[in-house]
């Protein structure tokens, strides 16, 4: 398969429309979405466009989905089972789960369609300009059929797995830049409280032995990959360090939410006579860790 082949984009919201657009510099489109508005906006933008779902899909070698929730990706799917040949593709970049991804694959395995996940990890604007993440998930054989409409929409793909690790990453990678975003809004009103500039701020935090990268690449990258919890910066040193985090806050009248559920993992921790190990021994509190 190439990029020549008519490719159908299932979906022009904000992302789908962008993602039509780059599927477009490289070979034929046709899309869909249920808002007139949106039709509208893909027709201004020269994007052909189909009156119904079935006539989208009509002579296309691969189908991509961009669509709101996982219930109407799965419903989509099962449309498209009974309407795409055999042989055909179906890439699902919308934002859903692994267990939505399975059912998805049942369908278009039972139908003989070829299906992978390829989450789409950039906003709007970075797709618009084809520089988005995509984090795919399939087996190797549909990657490699897809890729065409893959290396359309993005050059930088990374196959996290089989289908379902594409989208189970996106969601992944998400759920920390939202805890972590908590965590560093408490931050910075504790170093606002004591004098500390925003721009001094993201200096301190923003080094690779700073409080955002050491954690992940000693303690993730080296130390829980290896299983290795010698003492480095003990467990009981860590609890310390966190209880003055707290102290200090109260005494600036900062509410903490997130670095205060942090704090009780140390005190669990603890309690389990980890006090000795390295802080990184925390994973062991989780199963499989």
């Amino acid at each position: 398969m190439s990029a020549n082949q008519l490719c159908a984009v299932i979906g022009l919201g904000n992302m789908g429309i962008e993602v039509a657009g780059r599927l477009a510099l490289a070979g034929p489109v046709r899309g869909f979405d249920t808002s007139p508005e949106r039709i509208a906006l893909a027709t201004a933008r020269f994007l052909p466009v189909a009156d119904t779902l079935i006539a989208t899909v009509a002579g296309a070698s691969a189908v991509v989905l961009s669509l709101p929730t996982p219930a109407v990706s799965l419903a989509t799917v099962q449309t498209l089972a009974q309407a795409m040949p055999r042989g055909t593709l179906i890439i699902e970049t919308s934002t859903v789960i692994p267990s939505d991804t399975a059912k998805m694959l049942a369908i278009c395995d039972a139908a003989g369609i070829g299906f992978i996940d390829a989450a789409i990890q950039s906003g709007v604007e970075i797709m618009a300009r084809g520089g988005s993440m995509l984090l795919i998930g399939g087996a190797q054989a549909d990657i490699a059929r897809a890729k065409p409409w893959l290396d359309a929409m993005a050059s930088l793909q990374t196959v996290m797995g089989p289908v379902g690790a594409g989208s189970a990453a996106k969601v992944v990678n998400n759920a920390v830049a939202h805890a972590v975003y908590v965590v560093l809004v408490e931050a910075l009103a504790m170093a606002r409280a004591n004098g500390i500039g925003t721009d001094a701020f993201v200096d301190l935090l923003r080094g690779p032995d700073a409080g955002l990268m050491r954690p992940l690449t000693h303690r993730i990258g080296e130390r829980v990959a290896g299983g290795n919890y010698a003492p480095g910066m003990l467990m009981e040193a860590a609890r310390k360090d966190s209880t003055l985090a707290l102290a200090m806050a109260q005494q600036d009248g900062i509410p903490l939410f997130a670095v205060q559920a942090a704090h009780t993992v140390y005190e669990l921790a603890c309690a389990q006579g980890m006090g000795r190990e390295d802080y990184a021994a925390l994973a062991k509190l989780w199963p499989g860790l």
